[in-house]
């Protein structure tokens, strides 16, 4: 039989089965498929179309497809999205069991922040096989009898008995292992890795919470892998802090990691846009005018706050020109300045004893003017062992003069206490003095903010000041705190009507 022929039969055979020009549909295109599969996974709703959703479903499909082919893999996949616009639907849900229509074997890991949600995700996934609509699509497959649980299933496919055309056999296929960020992985492996949302915002107020789960994708999943030189890696999340596993990924500047963020606006987040060729899709500057327009997302903004509206929305932890802090406003000064026009200056020390990791020892100079502005003449930025701490600490005292105030930040407890004495004494001759903030740094850092928002800042223009915006802008969400610490310690010494604020005693 010639060409012609096969491909007039297959014509034919697509007329009379109007299924199998649908199943031909949904083999060569996830957005089908889903468009497809909505009406068991909606609860009613209607389908609510989107430029981003067809767009990522070109994204995962190239993806998959070296998968399918056993191709060296292109790129990982890091996907920013505000929440509600059917990530998790088309990510966990719809994209795993297109794949199995095509390629019954692949297995998945799939992760969320929560068992609960990354099992719930795998049930949709096994209730849409599990479906009438879904079985008389693909009769071929189902699920293992004997390995269905929402927490790992096995896919099993049909085909014709190689013994009679009237009999068939099993293949046994993929899987999905669902667990949370975190949990355990001991004897699974993928061919394609998933995760989903691995922070909740309440998490992300945690350092501890964000570093195991940086942790976990960096240093569990990557042993996970069916191969790794195939294997991608896929997650897809809205940005919570700086440091979020979106944020750490981006840092380590991995050149094999494809990212996509999509801000639900591009008027005040148009630099958060990636790729940047996708600015063409927004209407009216909005990334989905039918889900989020501007009422929305003002009513957004109000609800979430500007922190969590420029995280989850704005795919930016901080929000435009900075958040408590508008570091637009500080004022960058080359001037040196006559000795009478300062009436008073500190040098605050937020203390800390890691070496090479961990949090910053910081020793911030500040000065009241004459003026009633505000200046920062000099950052000291480490992590320094203890004893070259306390050298520094001396050196730096000593090139400030006996003129400047030297307050050391006293940390709860016994061991905060004897560390701020050692520095007392390693400061013998100069006015030092230890500091007890109550308060969490937020609420020590609101005076603070207020004189830079008004502009009453000033910054020495110097090589530290990358840095120090930088944190400041991020603030509270930033991965360090420290020189906001000593700053908003050393303001308000500064301001405080007398000194007996800072309890201590000159070191003789």
């Amino acid at each position: 039989m010639n060409r012609v022929a096969v491909n007039n039969d297959r014509v034919q055979q697509l007329i009379d089965n109007p299924l199998l020009i649908q199943r031909e549909l949904n083999n060569r295109s996830l957005h089908e498929f889903l468009l497809w599969a909505w009406p068991e996974l909606s609860s009613g709703q209607t389908f609510k179309s989107n430029w981003h959703i067809a767009y990522l479903c070109r994204e995962l499909e190239e993806v998959a497809m070296r998968v399918g082919n056993k191709q060296l893999k292109k790129h990982d996949l890091l996907i920013n999205v505000p929440p509600g616009s059917t990530k998790t639907i088309l990510c966990s849900i719809v994209f795993p069991v297109w794949c199995w229509t095509r390629w019954y074997w692949m297995r998945f890991i799939t992760a969320s922040y929560s068992s609960q949600l990354s099992l719930e995700s795998a049930e949709y996934s096994r209730d849409l096989i599990k479906s009438q609509r879904f079985q008389e699509m693909y009769p071929e497959l189902t699920i293992k009898s004997d390995k269905d649980t929402k927490t790992n299933y096995k896919i099993i496919k049909s085909v014709p008995s190689k013994v009679s055309k009237y009999h068939t056999r099993e293949l046994i296929g993929g899987n999905r292992y669902s667990t949370s960020v975190g949990g355990t992985l001991t004897g699974f492996h993928a061919d394609i890795i998933i995760w989903d949302d691995p922070l909740n915002p309440q998490q992300a107020a945690s350092e501890k919470e964000i570093e195991s789960a940086n942790r976990w994708i960096d240093q569990t999943l990557p042993t996970r892998k069916t191969d790794k030189a195939i294997t991608p890696t896929i997650g897809i999340m809205q940005r919570l802090h700086q440091d979020d596993p979106s944020g750490h990924l981006l840092e380590k500047g991995k050149k094999n990691l494809r990212h996509l963020s999509f801000p639900g606006e591009i008027r005040n987040y148009r630099e958060m846009l990636k790729p940047v060729e996708c600015e063409r899709y927004y209407k009216d500057d909005l990334f989905d005018a039918r889900r989020m327009d501007w009422r929305v997302l003002l009513e957004l903004e109000q609800d979430l706050g500007q922190y969590g509206f420029a995280g989850q929305i704005g795919q930016n932890p901080a929000p435009p020109g900075g958040g408590m802090f508008k570091v637009d406003h500080y004022q960058m000064v080359t001037e040196v300045y006559p000795v009478n026009h300062y009436v008073k200056t500190v040098r605050y020390w937020d203390k800390a004893a890691s070496v090479g990791k961990g949090a910053f020892t910081v020793g911030v100079k500040m000065s009241l003017m004459r003026d009633g502005t505000f200046l920062i003449d000099d950052v000291k930025r480490g992590q320094w062992g203890s004893e070259q701490r306390e050298q520094l600490i001396k050196q730096t005292a000593e090139i400030d003069g006996r003129s400047t105030y030297v307050i050391v930040e006293q940390e709860p407890g016994s061991g905060g206490k004897e560390s701020a004495e050692g520095t007392i004494r390693n400061l013998a001759g100069f006015v030092v003095m230890a500091d007890r903030p109550s308060g969490n740094k937020e609420f020590r850092a609101d005076p603070l903010s207020v004189q830079v928002n008004i502009g009453s800042i000033k910054l020495r223009v110097a090589m530290w000041n990358h840095e120090y915006i930088e944190e400041f802008k991020m603030f509270p969400n930033s991965t360090y705190k420290d020189q906001v610490d000593a700053t908003s310690g050393a303001f308000n010494f500064l301001v405080a009507k007398r000194t007996a604020r800072a309890v201590g005693k000159r070191s003789r």
